[in-house]
This record gives structure tokens, C-alpha cells and sequence, in this order.
């Protein structure tokens, strides 16, 4: 399956970074198992969402990271959530997320929510930041494009148009 090795091909290019940019070995990365189909499904029923094809081939490949403290970051200052870890903090967030009358500053493909149930928070820098996957972008946004989300600050902005050039920019600007 074409998509299942560049998945694989991308994997291998984060490892390498990952590696190279924190001067550690492959078990210090703290990678998972692949995710199973059932797990994939756990997660749509819940987020009520399709999931994007390059999220669930990035997740075939690995389950994201353990949630340890001396798990290193694989692209910028994050780790990547499992499954199981994505539907907590998606939960977390349902439940507890208030904006309290604050004002988005989002960028136009993105719609002007500060939380949004369909976005998947796949990512974190561990203080409360998400990279999310958008599956409710604006008109003039893509469908699984990718944004942060700021626990401190309103604005959401489009950082890729989908999961794989995501990683891809991450791997360019960081060499």
C-alpha cells in the first residue's frame, strides 16, 4: 500500500531528526506498537469524525509515544499522543475547555471557535498546547488541515495543509 510506506518512509525521516536533534538513542523516543483498526474506530465513534487517511497510515505505522517524562520529542518540542492519549485530552477539552467570552483570532480557513469538537489533538509541547487536526475547517480551509492550539492565547492558525506536509515542514525547518 502506497500510502502505508510513505507513512513508514516518514517515520524513519522523524526518528532520524528526532535522534540527531536531541543526541539520543531510538528507545529514548519512547515509540509505540502500531495502532490497531479497532483503536482507529474507538476514536471516530468518539470524535464522531472520519478519520484522514495520512492520520490513520501515521498511526499504523506507530501509536504515537508513551506519556512518560523522559520521552523525547520527535519534530519541534513535541510528542506525538496515542490514540488512547488523544481521546483524553479530546475529552479533557470537551469537558473542561471554557473561553469565557474570549474572542478568536483565527486565521480565515480556520472557523471562529477556540475549541472546536472536531479537531483531533494529536500533538503536544506538554503545557497545555495541541497540534490539532482539523476536520471542520472554514470555507476557505482544507479538510485535515493542521492548526495549533494555544491554551493562553486566542489565535488559531493554519500551520499545514494536511498531517504529512506537516511532518515534512517540521523535517525542512529544522536541518
Amino acid at each position: 500500500m502506497i500510502n502505508h510506506q510513505f507513512a513508514e518512509h516518514l517515520w524513519k525521516a522523524v526518528q532520524q531528526h528526532a535522534m540527531k536533534m536531541n543526541k539520543c538513542k531510538l528507545e529514548q523516543l519512547c515509540l509505540r506498537r502500531s495502532a490497531r483498526n479497532y483503536e482507529l474506530e474507538e476514536l471516530e465513534e468518539l470524535l464522531k469524525v472520519e478519520l484522514p487517511d495520512q492520520m490513520r497510515e501515521w498511526y499504523r505505522v506507530h501509536d504515537g509515544q508513551d506519556d512518560r517524562l523522559e520521552t523525547m520529542p520527535l519534530l519541534r518540542n513535541l510528542t506525538f499522543s496515542s490514540i488512547k492519549k488523544i481521546m483524553e485530552t479530546w475529552t479533557f477539552l470537551q469537558e473542561e475547555y471554557d473561553p469565557d467570552g474570549e474572542e478568536p483570532e483565527n486565521d480565515a480557513a480556520i472557523k471562529p471557535m477556540l475549541w472546536n469538537p472536531a479537531w483531533i489533538p494529536f500533538a503536544t509541547n506538554g503545557s497545555g498546547d495541541y497540534v490539532c487536526i482539523d476536520m471542520d475547517p472554514a470555507d476557505d480551509g482544507n479538510y485535515g488541515q493542521i492548526l495549533y492550539f494555544w491554551h493562553d492565547w486566542n489565535n488559531r492558525s493554519v500551520e499545514a495543509e494536511s498531517l504529512n506536509a506537516f511532518i515534512q515542514l517540521c523535517l525542512h525547518e529544522e536541518q
